[in-house]
Formats: structure tokens, C-alpha cells, sequence
């Protein structure tokens, strides 16, 4: 008779323990914290990819069933096949292309384009369209002449449609003689396509920079638009060789997109990240720093104004107040001269690089934590 029979004990190496089922149960609930993710994003990936919805669809509810069938497996097996099978979204992901040719809206039809010679531009497809409402409009695209060694002043323009987390950022490059050349990132929307906030992290757009008229990108959602409300400041940039290197990096971007398109992305490539990455590399040390404000850009201008980048001669509340265009543009209507009248009377447009003024002297005596509501 066996020592385990004689007294109901088994000696340790002389076979398996059954761990508790509590640990059990937790192992399972860990895994499937950590594979849920990737789970949820590759169901995505077939529910909005460029196959028909009669193909994606049931192969994302394919691979769901899929990966809830792996939890089942023991644990090593669940990761190995879990591994493998993610394989598959992530090859799909991948594989799919962006295009330039596909049935556009009317406002996107055309990719913006230039041609550089020295400081003089040739810029095709500047974007200037008569607006009648937001969906009544006539398309024009005009071609203009642009002088880098005239190029005085930098804006940036941040529209709020309610959430105040996120914003539109566009910005708008002044010139000697009252042109603005204004620049929105945005995606390239077909005819009949609507922007989902979710599907712009599935490669569902293309994108776009739109250059264009103050009159056309900031009147649209100054005067059509209904919730928007459009704030402009100017940048206390360093340098003019800041600002006119930043011009040319945004036209070779143009110039890219019109050669290849590429992919809109509601992280990455969005208006205010891939505007970030171009400003940062023409930017003074300590202007253009990484902070999460890029990420939630409706924080941007409180960040920049404690950075120094905007006008701090009047307390943060008081600038996003004097800052707001909506009822000027409105009074402006298509005038010829709307940016000048859009900026009358906004604080910091006296303010040029090479003006003489030092923004360390202006902003002296300024406390950041007194006038920036945290």
C-alpha cells in the first residue's frame, strides 16, 4: 500500500497540483484585459476596411467569435493563436492603399500644388469658394503667386464645434500688401462620405492640405457653420526664417500629397499634429515643445500662451475673448480686405518678428499661474 493511501497525503514532485480556482479565474480575466484591446481594434479593422460590407462585416464577426473561442484554450495555446490570428487584420491594415483618384466632394476635388523658384512661389489650387450655406456653395481653385522674402507674420486659428477638448487648427501666413495664405489640414472626404472621428483611426481618408483664402476656410465656419466659433492669434514667432522655413516645409508637404497621397490619421496625421511636427523643426528652443496639449488641442492656446508664443499683455480669459472672429467675419462678409477686418482691433497683430520689440521685455512682469486658468 502506497504512503499516499496509507494517510490521504501527496508528497511534493509525485504528481500535479490544482491551483485554486480564484487564481485561475484571475489569469483568465488578465488575458483577456490584455488581448481585448488588440481584439476590439483588428474587428474594427474588417468593419471599416476598403472591402464591400458584405465581406468586411462577417469577417469581423468572424474573428470576434475567433478570439472569444481562443480565451478557452490554455493559456499559452490562447497566446500563440491569438498571435497568429491577429496576423490577419494587421496584414489587411497594411495592405490597404491610399489614392488620389477616387469621386471626390467638389470642396476637395483638387490637391494643392507649388512651384518653387528661389522665394517666389507659383501655388495651383488655392481653394476660394462663394458660399451660399454650409452645403450651397460654387468651387473655385485659383492659381497665386506667393513672395517668401515678403512673408511677415504667422496665425493660428482654432475653431471649437462643442467639445472643448479638441479643435480645428489651421494656420495663416501673412504677406507685405494684406494676403493671407491660409492652410487647413483636413481629411479628403469622397462624394457621400461623412467624417467619423472613429473611423479616422482606420485609414477611411485620405489627406488633404487645403490652401486657401481666409475668405473661403475661416468664413465657413465664421458665417455657415452653426456651433463654430473660430479664435485667432498671432504668433510671437523669433525669427522670420522661422516662419517663411515653415512656409516651405508646408508647400513640400503639398507637394508629396499631390505626388502620393497619404493616409489621414485622427492621431497622428491631423490638423494639429502634422502641423506640431512642421513647426517644431523651424521653431526657437523651448517654443515648440512635446506636450499633451497636441493631443488635446483645445488646450493649445492656454499652452502657448504660457509658453510665450501668444501675446501675453492682457490675462488668458481676456485674450480668448478679444480673440474670438465669429462677429467680425460676419460684419466682413466677402470683402476684399475680410483679414484685414477681421483683425482690427485683435490684440498682438501689432506684433512682427524684427519689430524691434522683445517678447521677453513685453511680457516681463507677467505671471503665468496668475493669468492662465488652469
Amino acid at each position: 500500500m502506497s504512503f499516499k493511501h496509507t494517510y490521504g497525503i501527496q508528497l511534493s514532485g509525485t504528481g500535479p497540483t490544482k491551483r485554486p480556482l480564484w487564481l485561475r479565474a484571475l489569469e483568465r480575466l488578465s488575458l483577456f484585459l490584455m488581448l481585448a484591446p488588440f481584439a476590439v481594434w483588428g474587428v474594427l479593422v474588417f468593419f471599416f476596411s476598403s472591402w464591400p460590407g458584405w465581406i468586411g462585416r462577417p469577417l469581423g464577426v468572424f474573428y470576434a467569435l475567433a478570439n472569444m473561442a481562443i480565451l478557452l484554450l490554455p493559456i499559452r495555446r490562447a497566446l500563440c493563436a491569438f498571435i497568429g490570428l491577429f496576423i490577419i487584420p494587421l496584414a489587411c491594415f497594411h495592405l490597404m492603399r491610399p489614392s488620389n483618384s477616387r469621386a471626390w466632394q467638389p470642396d476637395v476635388t483638387m490637391v494643392p500644388y507649388a512651384e518653387i523658384d528661389g522665394d517666389k512661389v507659383t501655388l495651383y489650387n488655392v481653394r476660394n469658394c462663394s458660399y451660399v450655406n454650409e452645403t450651397n456653395f460654387t468651387v473655385h481653385y485659383e492659381t497665386r503667386s506667393y513672395d517668401v522674402s515678403q512673408l511677415k507674420s504667422a496665425d493660428i486659428l482654432f475653431t471649437d464645434w462643442g467639445p472643448k477638448d479638441i479643435a480645428h487648427t489651421m494656420l495663416s501666413f501673412g504677406f507685405e500688401g494684406g494676403d493671407y495664405l491660409c492652410v487647413s489640414i483636413e481629411t479628403r472626404k469622397e462624394v457621400g462620405e461623412t467624417y467619423s472621428a472613429l473611423k479616422g483611426f482606420f485609414r477611411q481618408y485620405e489627406l488633404i492640405y487645403i490652401a486657401s483664402d481666409e475668405r473661403d476656410v475661416v468664413r465657413l465656419r465664421t458665417n455657415f457653420r452653426k456651433g463654430e466659433s473660430v479664435y485667432l492669434y498671432r504668433l510671437q514667432v523669433v525669427s522670420l526664417d522661422h516662419i517663411r522655413d515653415a512656409l516651405r516645409e508646408y508647400l513640400l508637404r503639398m507637394n508629396q500629397l499631390h505626388e502620393r497621397a497619404e493616409w489621414y490619421n485622427a492621431m497622428t496625421d491631423n490638423c494639429m499634429t502634422s502641423a506640431f511636427r512642421i513647426m517644431k523643426k523651424h521653431a526657437a528652443k523651448g517654443r515648440a515643445d512635446l506636450h499633451w496639449s497636441v493631443i488635446l488641442n483645445g488646450y493649445a492656446p492656454n499652452h502657448a500662451y504660457t509658453t510665450g508664443v501668444l501675446d501675453r499683455s492682457l490675462p488668458f480669459d481676456e485674450l480668448k475673448r478679444r480673440s474670438l472672429v465669429n462677429s467680425r467675419a460676419q460684419a466682413a462678409g466677402q470683402a476684399a480686405d475680410f483679414s484685414a477686418k477681421i483683425r482690427e482691433g485683435m490684440p498682438g497683430m501689432d506684433w512682427l518678428p524684427g519689430s524691434g520689440q522683445n517678447i521677453t521685455e513685453r511680457n516681463k512682469g507677467k505671471s503665468v499661474d496668475d493669468d492662465v486658468r488652469r
